[in-house]
């Protein structure tokens, strides 16, 4: 337990981070399922449409350290890669 203020301070602002990044994480799981759906469904269009609105959010979370830039790249890459075989 905090036994000062400044200590009490920090507990609470890591709470509130703590809040923001898991808001934010879940935000980016959503993109990235609604990216999943389409290419399962095969949509080309729709996969496109929603991997666009995906990767701003992706490389916010990485700005603001909720994840680690080579994890986003990797993601990104793999999904880029799976999106252009829908064609194929």
């Amino acid at each position: 337990m905090a036994n000062n203020p400044s200590a009490e301070k920090r507990i609470r602002q890591t709470e509130k981070r703590t809040e923001r990044n898991r808001a934010r994480r879940s935000r980016v799981r959503t993109y990235l399922r609604k990216v999943e759906m389409a290419i399962e469904g095969g949509k080309k269009d729709e996969a496109l449409a929603a991997f666009q609105a995906a990767q701003p959010e992706m490389q916010r979370a990485v700005g603001k350290g909720v994840l680690h830039l080579n994890t986003v790249a990797r993601k990104l890459s793999r999904l880029a890669a799976r999106i252009k075989a829908i064609a194929a």
